[in-house]
């Protein structure tokens, strides 16, 4: 006998790939979605995804996502049961959060009290440090700037500088001299404030070379925490992930158990009772330092299902209906297998300084196979609005090792064609064929000294060449098969002739005569 669905229905509080990918979660489970959007996305695939949307107005997210208001009036308006919030916008705000349910809806995410002692890198901080979690020194007060440079003088140069109130790289800065501490302070300040709406900052020295390894852990509302393991996110840019993969190339199963105690000993220290993860830096020697708490599904989440065989987003709706963990996970062997690499597609040029881009896609192609995975926001003919986060899907290969995952990868790269705006695949292509990351030799400084895979090739293909080939690659010949024409080439009497040039009408070169 199948079990009753846990909601009705849940509105879905975000956009995007995420949206989506929440969405179909809930189909499986027998829940109707509730697409909620800004004017500029009322085409946007989310939308379609949904079993029934609602229009917030605006072009903005301050306009349309991020007002509580808003969201909380569509949730009454479509008969909602409970509300995902996904990540980013509303995802770690305990007011929203304690808004969902003062109004009699259910929040599937942390509840707001753990939210406020782990949302912020100062109380996250001190939560460690009170249950015994391993921090790097730093100073989690703000007592002006020069209260900040004093410490880091006293600690030693080089320094990070973070925004307390956030995360995303947003306000962060290395500095490694102490005469620069005061603009970088100064700015880090001025991004925090439009970021977050709080610009202290806090301190810490900095650790390098290390790696970023996080842990994924799930509770639930009967004081059970587990740990669903370990991701590398060493692979960045300004601080923001590029790459993302499980399990890490250098975590043991000693450290693994290590890290993911610590973890579950801070998670269940609050009360912790949704998806969230614990982020840490590991240092040469094994050495491991709580960074922060992100108390909301992560966009790398994916990797984490598909080497635990896990589906967080049930687990979210299982666990925020009164779900225990003990039986929902009974019998499941939760050790990591295989090996998942995900790669995010984002509307940006990395070779013109990550600009951002916005503009209509003029064709979608996205990779397929066995072991690929792709959640996507975005389709054929859609205009990219320039009022969001640049990133457009996510492309995540699974395979029994890292070295076929890191194959696989490259070929889902080649084979993905966003067109019409410029895009990171290149991009990230040349980082999953780089040696150093074929052999697993990653920090959070990897890119910074590998100037030539952001740099890239000097020259672009035409977008209508590329849609061309991509046209001649979807009808050439299966290789092998007829007159021996393979690789997008059909035999065609004596000379041979590429497939376009049989296409009538449709010529991309003359023949020469």
């Amino acid at each position: 006998m199948v079990a009753s669905p846990p909601f009705r229905r849940v509105l879905v509080a975000n956009r995007g790939e995420i949206a989506v990918r929440i969405c179909r979660g809930l189909r499986e489970l027998g829940i109707e979605s509730v697409a909620v959007h800004s004017e500029a996305d009322r085409r946007c695939a989310h939308v379609l995804a949904a079993d029934h949307a609602f229009a917030l107005g605006g072009n903005s997210a301050a306009e349309s996502y991020l007002d509580i208001g808003k969201i909380l009036a569509a949730a009454k308006a479509m008969d909602v049961q409970a509300i995902h919030p996904g990540y980013g916008f509303l995802s770690e705000n305990a007011q929203f959060a304690r808004a969902v349910r003062d109004a009699g809806l259910v929040f599937l995410g942390p509840k707001p009290e753990a939210m406020e002692r782990l949302g912020s890198k100062k109380a996250a901080r001190e939560e460690a440090q009170r249950v015994g979690v391993p921090v790097i020194p730093g100073m989690e007060q703000d007592p002006g700037d020069a209260g900040l440079i004093e410490f880091a003088q006293k600690i030693g140069m080089p320094v990070m500088v973070k925004a307390s109130a956030g995360g995303g790289g947003r306000g962060m800065r290395l500095v490694e001299r102490v005469e620069d501490l005061a603009e970088a302070l100064a700015a880090g300040r001025r991004e925090a404030k439009v970021a977050f709406g709080d610009d202290r900052m806090i301190l810490e020295r900095a650790v390098f070379p290390a790696r970023h390894i996080e842990i994924q852990l799930i509770g639930d509302r009967h004081g059970n925490v587990v740990s669903l393991h370990e991701r590398e996110c060493s692979v960045q840019r300004r601080h923001q992930k590029v790459l993302e993969e499980s399990p890490s190339p250098v975590v043991d199963a000693a450290l693994r158990a290590r890290m993911g105690e610590a973890a579950v000993t801070l998670a269940k220290a609050v009360g912790y009772d949704n998806a969230g993860t614990a982020e840490f830096l590991v240092d040469d020697s094994g050495n491991f330092y709580f960074l922060e708490v992100n108390t909301r599904l992560q966009v790398e989440h994916p990797v984490t299902e598909l080497v635990t065989g896990v589906d967080l987003v049930h687990l979210q709706v299982h666990v925020a209906a009164g779900g225990r963990l003990d039986e929902l996970l009974a019998g499941r062997d939760l050790r990591p297998r295989g090996h998942a690499i995900e790669a995010r597609v984002c509307a940006e040029n990395p070779e013109a300084g990550y600009l951002p881009a916005a503009g209509t896609l003029r064709l979608v192609r996205e990779p397929e196979g066995p072991g690929i995975r792709v959640d996507s926001g975005v389709y054929s003919g859609w205009e990219v609005p320039p009022f969001y986060d640049s990133m457009l899907a996510k492309i995540i290969v699974f395979a029994p090792d890292r070295a076929t995952a890191c194959a696989r990868m490259s070929q889902a790269l080649r084979d993905a064609v966003y067109l019409g705006i410029p895009t990171n695949i290149d991009f990230l292509r040349r980082i999953v064929d780089d040696p150093d990351f074929r052999a697993g030799r990653m920090s959070t400084d990897f890119l910074k000294h590998k100037p030539v895979l952001v740099q890239g090739p000097s020259a672009e293909p035409d977008d209508l060449a590329l849609a061309t080939a991509v046209l001649c690659q979807a009808l050439a010949p299966a290789r092998g098969s007829g007159n021996g024409g393979g690789g997008g080439v059909a035999a065609s009497g004596a000379r041979g002739t590429a497939v376009w040039q049989d296409l009538a009408g449709f010529r991309l070169f003359q023949e020469a005569r």
